[in-house]
């Protein structure tokens, strides 16, 4: 309970508290750019103490965004997602340090929050500590202050393990000690803690009682007292409790026996020659943060300055006519949690180009964020793969840059344990045999067993063929008699994530690659005709569900009605008949080309139709990047690994017309414009159609409001929103107010601020949203109303686009090629990609070529090849399948050149490869500048696409130049095409009236050089001479 200052007059507890029902939906919310939350309201109660008066009420907290199914908030419309943070766990951990060929330990106590412990063992062998990081100390004086005094009890704690004939650390340690009493000690501490404050002994008792056993001040955590237990539990048996892991307040603050028990320890580390420091980065030693912590340290921060705000009112406000909700704000602890939804580091923007990259993001880990590292600090031990890795954090998919190893995504069948430990599930090994019980292992214990790989040889009963098995033994690779296995790993897949179990022939492809092929699956666009791959894991069906993009039957039963727009479904459970108010039957509505973050389009298509029988977990409609149920981020495509005519050297590759053609990788993309409209100090400003100046050809979309209608097709500077506003009498020109005063004319005092369709974007418009005041919309001060405009545009396939396979084989389209000029195979078929044979070699990535002739295979026997990573087919197994097919052994062919007609002089590796389309697409990347906006202070061209910018000209290009003296070029790229002003306005001019350009004037970054001289208190005159005396 929050009490006042005084602790004599009031007491204010909080009783329980509830969370109303949202107010929106999540759909309503993403409509309305709104946030899916709920108002949280507390019940508290106010006592006087001094009249025995209780009063009690209910606050409202604020709204708090509530998760929705598929795991993500939505905040402002927008889909985010709070990402889980590794972090290092608290608890004691022992280090160590060489000096002159002997190890000597230490150790460190770090609680959740509050002071730091750090001890260590110098060359003489005395053992020191660091209370939060200041001077050092014996540990006796430390074990005096709190309350262990005289020498003969401390020597008696350790004379156990005190047994080194050479050196005594605790003798060494009494004899650098210079207390002799508990108060003495206590001071000591004090000065050290504290220098130069006033030492007393009731001051230093109350400075370590609050420092490390005040539970407001320390907080071990119920991890840490976990790990203490856990670390210590060979020496000081702590009291262990039965079953329960809720540990009270008063055992999350230090205690004497924890400070005696590290001691102990390291006095033993010491002795022994054989002991090894712990690994601060084994995943034993650190622990998952996630959203529920992250935003709970938050909200501590926000309590507390709400609990300041309670005290201070206590104090100020009238003690007789006080309620609850007087003394208390909410404001810190809704500023708290917005700051934290929003501007988080942890809370992101959700990633859904793609099912799977919305799944793999939910899935990610970071080491940055509050209280982790940085991206500068982080060395390579903490990016670099662990083998406690195993089955917790892949070892493949990590951003390529400064992140790299700081974020990683969680192994396909990893969880958390209940304190935030990442465990791994193994077959338990009985008796010599395989049971199906499984059990889910952390990094420390899965180091005292010796685990079998799952590729281990066994009968269907389970019982181990050989003699010998590959396990890891207590961590170690190696082979072990399978007597003495305990445990077998669960899958093949176990190691990697979701991802990168997606590659098949993985185990045939070099790691950076590998690393490669996840990323970029994650960055496929959705295809209007999505193909589910040829060669497939197996894990395709699975991902696609638990995406939440698909819709899957809650019951048995039988479709009654089944649209574009709902699916309705008659259950056969009488349960929800006798529930439901519309007679059992259960209504699906399905997504229909709504605009993801990435700005690509989400959309669901029914699978299932009227009369057709579902059972409970059938899906009954596709989302995007999905075929039948089955996750489909590209297309299979007829690939021949051949150079053609230089045309797909190094990284390009040509495809056919026939793919542009069929709409084979085209992908949909809607984005949206939005204006305001506002009220400005000389009036509000108007949507209008009937805009000054504007051709009627632009105006023939509007309707009366101003708003373009829906299903025009829209161009680069089209107007979207006509809008006026007010112009003031300063905004005139000179002409203008000569006319005004001649002719008096008022009425034309308005500028044209229409929203238009930005310089590279085209499309047509398939939604209008209008929000207003009116309406009941929040929009922000001054703003009457808000228009958003969605503009859908389809996206054929095209020179400069990106596309890869799944094994970290990417490559830019270089040229699109009629069918007939493609080269084609013996039976005539053209094929549809051609790529460069040089790329394979190299980078090692060999599952493209036997994806490719597998899918060779598959295609012509009519069937889809399930082949999962790092457990996948042979190669004698593909050339079975070949054969079967009627194909030639190793998966060449004779290849024919379009153009001649001849035939290669070699056979040509010919196959089905999946490629998928990258959302790096050319239409947004292309750019290019006339003329545009310049700079304030140099007056150059801005840079980049957004400010509309033009291309650098750099030291180096102009070097180029010089080296090949073309003054003039060089002298109109320096001066009329940059920062000369006067120049370059008229050359602008000279060019429109078709008269020879002029010569070039001083350019500005000439000035801007004399303004900086003269900052420097240089004054620079410049003398000006005209041409006839420089000819002199």
């Amino acid at each position: 309970p929050v009490k006042d200052f005084g602790e004599k007059d009031f007491e204010l507890t909080f009783m329980d508290y509830k969370l109303d029902e949202p107010k929106y939906t999540e759909f309503g919310a993403r409509e309305r750019n709104a946030s899916y939350e709920s108002a949280l309201r507390v019940r508290t109660r106010l006592l006087n103490k001094s009249t025995g008066e209780m009063k009690e009420q209910e606050v409202y907290l604020g709204d708090f965004p509530i998760m929705t199914k598929r795991g993500t908030f939505i905040v402002n419309g927008v889909e985010r997602i709070v990402i889980s943070q590794l972090i290092r766990s608290a608890g004691a951990f022992f280090t160590s340090t060489w000096y002159g060929g002997k190890q000597l330990f230490g150790a460190k106590i770090i609680p959740n929050r509050g002071a730091w412990l750090e001890f260590d063992t110098d060359s003489s062998g005395v053992i020191g500590v660091k209370i939060d990081r200041r001077r050092r100390m014996p540990v006796s004086m430390l074990l005096r202050a709190l309350g262990v005094e005289k020498n003969e009890d401390i020597k008696k704690l350790f004379k156990k393990i005190d047994t080194d004939t050479s050196t005594s650390y605790i003798d060494e340690t009494l004899k650098r000690d210079t207390t002799k009493t508990r108060d003495e000690a206590l001071i000591e501490v004090y000065r050290r803690v504290r220098p130069g404050d006033l030492a007393t002994v009731d001051n230093a008792k109350q400075l370590i009682e609050n420092m490390l056993f005040n539970f407001e001040r320390y907080d071990l955590s119920r991890v840490g007292r976990w790990k203490m237990e856990q670390r210590l539990e060979n020496d000081f048996k702590l009291n262990k409790k039965g079953g329960s892991t809720e540990y009270a307040k008063e055992e999350r603050v230090l205690r004497v026996e924890d400070v005696v028990g590290v001691i102990y320890e390291v006095i033993r580390m010491n002795n022994d020659p054989e002991a090894n420091p712990d690994d601060i980065d084994h995943l034993g030693n650190r622990r998952v943060r996630a959203v529920g912590e992250l935003l709970q340290n938050r909200l501590r921060v926000g309590l507390t300055r709400m609990e300041r705000i309670v005290k201070d009112k206590m104090s100020t406000l009238d003690p007789a006519t006080i309620t609850p909700s007087q003394l208390i704000n909410a404001r810190p602890v809704m500023a708290v949690a917005r700051e934290f939804f929003t501007t988080g580091q942890l809370s992101q923007f959700m990633d859904n180009t793609n099912p799977l990259s919305e799944l793999e993001h939910k899935r990610r880990l970071s080491a940055t964020g509050p209280g982790g590292l940085t991206r500068e600090r982080a060395g390579f031990e903490v990016r670099d793969v662990q083998p406690s890795h195993y089955g917790r954090i892949c070892p493949i998919q990590t951003p390529e840059g400064p992140n790299i190893g700081l974020v990683g995504h969680l192994s396909s069948y990893a969880r958390l344990n209940e304190y935030g430990f990442l465990e791994t599930p193994y077959f338990k090994v009985k008796e010599g045999k395989i049971s199906g019980e499984i059990e889910y292992l952390n990094g420390h214990q899965e180091e005292r067993m010796n685990i079998a790989s799952a590729d281990v040889k066994a009968t269907p009963d389970g019982r181990m063929s050989g003699k010998f098995v590959r396990a890891r033994i207590k961590g170690t690779p190696g082979l072990i008699e399978k007597g003495k296995i305990q445990y077998v790993d669960i899958s093949a897949q176990q190691a990697i994530s979701v991802a990168t179990a997606l590659i098949p022939f993985l185990e045939h492809d070099d790691a950076n690659r590998a690393l490669m092929g996840s990323n970029m699956q994650r960055q496929a666009v959705p295809c209007v005709k999505p193909q589910a791959p040829y060669v497939r894991t197996g894990l395709e069906e699975r991902v696609a569900r638990d995406s939440g993009l698909v819709l899957m039957a809650e019951e048995d039963g039988e479709v009654v009605e089944a649209d574009a727009i709902i699916i309705k479904i008659k259950s056969n459970n009488a349960k929800v008949e006798k529930k439901g108010k519309n007679k059992g039957i259960i209504e699906y509505q399905l997504n229909n080309f709504s605009r993801s973050n990435q700005y690509t389009a989400t959309h669901q298509k029914a699978l299932v139709r009227p009369g057709d029988k579902v059972k409970k977990g059938d899906v009954i409609a596709d989302g995007s990047a999905i075929d039948n149920g089955v996750l489909a981020l590209g297309r299979n495509v007829l690939t021949a690994f051949v150079s053609w005519r230089g045309h797909n050297f190094e990284d390009a590759v040509i495809v056919s017309e026939k793919l542009v053609r069929e709409d084979s990788f085209s992908s949909i993309h809607i984005e949206d414009f939005s204006v305001d409209v506002r009220e400005t100090k000389l009036g509000p400003e108007v949507t209008t159609c009937d805009i000054p100046n504007v051709s009627e050809e632009k105006l023939r979309d509007l309707d009366e409001e101003g708003v373009i209608r829906i299903g025009a097709c829209v161009e680069a500077g089209d107007i979207l929103v006509g809008k006026i506003s007010p112009k003031g009498e300063s905004d005139l020109t000179s002409e203008e107010r000569l006319l005004r005063a001649i002719f008096g004319e008022k009425a034309r005092d308005i500028k044209d601020t229409s929203l238009t369709l930005p310089h590279g974007k085209r499309g047509r418009v398939v939604g209008v949203r209008i929000f207003s005041r009116d309406a009941g919309d929040k929009l922000s001060p001054g703003v009457i109303k808000s228009i958003q405009i969605e503009v859908a545009q389809l996206r054929k396939i095209g020179a400069g686009d990106k596309i890869a396979g799944r094994h970290g084989n990417k490559g830019v389209i270089a040229r699109v090629l009629p069918e007939g000029d493609m080269p084609y195979l013996p039976d005539g078929t053209p094929v549809d990609l051609v790529i460069d044979p040089l790329g394979v070699p190299s980078r090692m990535n060999i599952g493209q070529i036997l994806e490719t002739h597998l899918g060779w295979a598959a295609h012509h026997l009519g069937y889809q090849a399930l082949t999962p990573a790092l457990s996948g087919a042979t190669e004698d197994e593909i050339r079975g399948e070949l054969k079967a097919a009627g194909l030639a052994e190793d998966g060449r062919t004779v290849l024919y050149d379009g153009h001649t007609g001849e035939p290669f002089a070699n056979r040509v590796t010919v196959g089905y490869m999946y490629v998928m389309k990258l959302i790096h697409m050319v239409e947004d990347k292309i750019h290019m500048r006339a003329i545009g906006p310049y700079s304030l202070i140099t007056q150059q061209p801005l840079s980049g696409k957004a400010q509309f910018g033009g291309q650098r000209f750099g030291e180096m290009e102009v070097w180029a130049l010089e080296g090949y003296g073309a003054a003039h070029t060089l002298q109109e790229i320096l001066t009329i095409k940059s920062d000369d002003v006067m120049g370059r306005a008229s050359a602008y001019e000279s060019i429109i009236k078709g008269e020879m350009i002029k010569k070039p004037n001083v350019p500005e970054s000439f000035n801007v050089l004399i303004s900086e001289l003269k900052s420097l208190g240089l004054n620079i005159e410049v003398k000006e001479t005209r041409s006839s005396e420089r000819e002199e």
